[in-house]
């Protein structure tokens, strides 16, 4: 029998203790053998159900995937404490610290009159700690492990506050137009079409962002609106007997346009 208590109420601390337990000897094989590395990708579904709940607006899934991200944050802690380089505790010291100094208007003497101020003073704090002495620094510090959508938004906003952006939107819609003109033009001569559909998801990013769009919800709906499509398709191509695999593009086609047309009825 392992050696914890069942209670009705469990707090953090019965959390690490509920890892530790399955990672000792006798515990769980699976959470015993689990790195940094091989549950890195949990940490990140884990993270992107969280998104979904609050897209939900769901109080119960929320707690339920905060949990399950909190889990990640306790398990990668664990590892690091049984190697004897820092702790949970650790990892609460370190940013409580860090919102103490990114916080100067409440825990020091700096004055603020809007949320922009804060947001300014955290990024010039930010870039001392993290030595980033010039824009490139600060562009070279994006997550690349960021989904790219939101990680092309992000430089070019950092880009945008050092003045290197268009005015208004119409140019991003130009470098967005001759960007696709590029691509026609890779397309056909079959040279350079990663790189130059890469320019194009980067410029129609920028026009989101001068757009206030957040392009990585753009595109899911957009994902969701052809499941939607798609599922009439299916269904109607069933109700005439026929199937999918069997019918031509332009009969699928021809489905997929009556969809569109029901969705503006």
């Amino acid at each position: 029998m392992v050696d914890f208590e069942n209670k009705n109420k469990y707090n953090v601390y019965d959390l690490k203790k509920l890892v530790a337990v399955l990672r000792a000897p006798g515990g769980c094989p699976w959470d015993a053998e689990q790195t940094h590395e091989s549950i890195k990708r949990n940490f990140l579904e884990e993270t992107y159900e969280v998104i979904e709940a609050i897209d939900e607006k769901n109080p119960e899934h929320l707690c339920e995937e905060l949990g399950d991200v909190l889990t990640q944050v306790v398990f990668h802690a664990g590892m690091e404490e049984e190697a004897g380089r820092f702790d949970l505790d650790d990892v609460a010291d370190m940013v409580c610290k860090k919102l103490i100094l990114r916080h100067p208007h409440v825990f020091g003497d700096t004055v603020v009159s809007s949320s922009g101020d804060v947001l300014k003073n955290w990024e010039d704090i930010k870039r001392v700690e993290k030595h980033q002495d010039t824009v490139t620094d600060s562009l070279k510090a994006v997550a690349k492990s960021l989904p790219g959508l939101w990680r092309a938004e992000k430089i070019q906003k950092k880009a945008a506050k050092a003045g290197f952006d268009w005015p208004d939107v119409s140019g991003a819609m130009d470098k967005l137009a001759e960007e696709l003109t590029e691509l026609s033009e890779a397309v056909n001569s079959g040279v350079g079409t990663e790189e130059e559909l890469g320019d194009l998801l980067f410029s129609a990013v920028n026009v989101a962002r001068h757009m206030g769009i957040d392009p990585e919800v753009a595109l899911g709906k957009s994902c969701d609106k052809f499941i939607s499509r798609f599922e009439y398709v299916e269904l109607e191509s069933g109700k005439e007997g026929k199937i999918l695999s069997e019918m031509t593009l332009s009969q699928m086609d021809e489905l997929y346009e009556k969809g569109k047309e029901r969705e503006n009825k």
